[in-house]
Parts: C-alpha cells; structure tokens; sequence
C-alpha cells in the first residue's frame, strides 16, 4: 500500500547521524541524498522495497513532528528491537513510552520499542513472533 515515508529534519546531517545508526540496526545502508531545485537536502534510505526519507522542509519553515504520528520499522527479533531502541537512544533519540518488551493485546502478542528522533517524530520497532 506504501511507496515511502517522508519527515521533515531542522537538522539533516545531525539525522543523517541518527538514521545511519537505528536504520543500520534494521538493514538499511547509506542514504541516497539528493538536493532539489531550491535546495533542499533529502535524504532516501532504501531497503526490503521500502524507502524511507529525510528531508529538509521544501516550504522553509521548521520542521515539526505531527501530533498522533507514528512510523512504524519492521524488526527480525525481540533482541533486534531492543538494539534498535539502544542504537537510536545512544545516538541522539530519546525514550518514550514503556520500555521496549512484550506487550500483550488484542491484535496478538508483539515486541515494541518506542523512541523520537533529534526532531521528535515518534519512531516504533515492532516484532510480531511466529
């Protein structure tokens, strides 16, 4: 249903830092960066038929994290989620929510983690078992 996901960055090579590092968890390579016309830095990581982008705000104006937004990555394990929340933590995301763990509802049992970027975008690794 997706063909990419794109946030705004106030900061890009501080989330170019960011997402090397919790999308190298993941998989995920270096970004294909690309300055447009009016130059603006963006930053496209590609992995699994996915793309996932950074970029700075085309309009100017800072970049704000949406309220009620989550982006969601798909992890391999419990342990890859746990090092995709330590990976991000320890490179300028902060903690959100409960730690990162089982939790058990009525969509099935999952592993998540939670965290945001240096900009404050909601960031989840989610792991659904067998």
């Amino acid at each position: 249903m997706l063909n990419h996901v794109m946030i705004g960055s106030n900061d890009i090579e501080k989330s170019k830092k960011f997402y090397n590092a919790a999308l190298g968890v993941l998989g995920a390579g270096e970004p294909m960066a690309h300055v447009n016309d009016t130059g603006q830095t963006r930053l496209f990581y590609m992995h699994n038929g996915s793309t996932f982008s950074v970029s700075e705000p085309i309009n100017g104006k800072p970049a704000e994290p949406s309220n009620g937004f989550t982006l969601g990555f798909v992890c391999d394990s419990p342990e890859q989620i746990q090092e995709f929340h330590d990976v991000a933590v320890a490179n300028g995301g902060t903690t959100c929510e409960d730690p990162p763990g089982l939790r058990e509802g009525s969509m099935g049992p999952m592993y998540l983690c939670y965290f945001t970027d240096p900009d404050g975008h909601k960031i989840c690794g989610i792991h659904r078992p067998g």
